[in-house]
């Protein structure tokens, strides 16, 4: 009891945990909360978030800097999202460079202000609140229709690559490095033919644990032209995007070459958009290529990445 009286107060360190504690708890909270209100694709999880958690983090008592707190703070907070959380890598691995970037500015900000014995917390609100809203009401975001397009030239003739499309779509070839980062993969396709409203089911595993099928169905074909419009998509893809058709088309260069140009048409899901539009810009060209080099392309010529 004497030895208890001696040092009553609250070490740095212990101070350290408690709001290092108190600000995964809160992040936790605001998840289930945004989940809850089916924000959690928009910037209110994205930006939101790791704002609350830079604020909370640059609260703690006697710290040297603020970024520095944050940075060891954030770093801790995202290892322990996957199993407080329930995210997946891929999505962890595609916000953590947002997270750390909303708190770098926030640890600036408060670094800034404390040298100079101001108040942050406008400050913070001014910059964050507008940054952390878009996504939450048609009205507060940015155009979501994407158009991406690859061209890539087939060693095969036009008729070739005509029947190689008319057939099941492959899913054996090896995916690009990008996409097997823990994005759902390709693994079983059925249907063929190239008349409308002939089908295509693709069924995709992994993403989380959420299998799924894509439904495509031909909505328009012709010599050198095909269109598959998206019926339903079941896969953890549709958490990221929304597909809207795909138009493949091929024109004869010589006898034993064909230019492919495969193009996906989809809308973004996830905000911010400046952050995560070139993501999924770069993830759907990769796809388009890949598509062409599987699909379009006639089975003794088909090659990996």
């Amino acid at each position: 009891m004497n030895d208890l009286g001696k040092n009553p107060s609250i070490s740095r360190s212990q101070w350290s945990l408690i709001f290092l504690i108190l600000a995964v708890t809160a992040g936790s909270v605001m998840y289930r909360l945004i989940v809850r209100g089916r924000l959690e694709q928009t910037a209110a999880l994205f930006v939101g978030i790791p704002a609350v958690l830079a604020i909370l983090l640059a609260m703690m008592p006697k710290a040297r800097t603020a970024k520095g707190a944050i940075m060891k703070g954030l770093t801790l907070a995202l290892l322990l999202s996957g199993p407080l959380l329930n995210e997946g890598f891929i999505c962890i691995l595609m916000a953590s460079p947002l997270f750390y970037l909303v708190g770098l500015i926030v640890g600036v900000i408060v670094d800034r202000s404390r040298a100079q014995r101001q108040t942050t917390v406008s400050c913070l609100l001014l910059i964050l609140l507008p940054m952390s809203i878009e996504g939450s009401s048609p009205r507060l975001s940015f155009n979501r229709e994407e158009t991406v397009r690859a061209s890539l030239v087939v060693k095969a003739s036009e008729r070739e690559v005509q029947m190689a499309l008319s057939h099941s779509p492959r899913t054996d070839m090896r995916l690009p490095i990008y996409l097997r980062m823990g994005f759902p993969r390709p693994t079983e396709a059925r249907g063929d033919g190239m008349e409308v409203g002939a089908t295509r089911t693709i069924h995709f595993a992994g993403g989380e644990g959420k299998p799924g099928d894509l439904l495509l169905k031909v909505s328009e074909s012709h010599p050198g032209y095909v269109r598959f419009d998206a019926v339903s998509d079941g896969s953890k893809v549709a958490h990221w995007l929304d597909w809207t058709s795909s138009e493949v088309q091929w024109t004869a260069l010589d006898a034993q070459h064909t230019r492919v140009n495969w193009t996906l048409h989809f809308e973004r899901r996830l905000d911010p958009a400046w952050y995560f539009r070139p993501w999924e810009r770069y993830a759907t060209e990769l796809a388009a290529k890949y598509l062409i080099r599987a699909n379009a392309t006639p089975a003794p010529d088909k090659q990996g990445d």
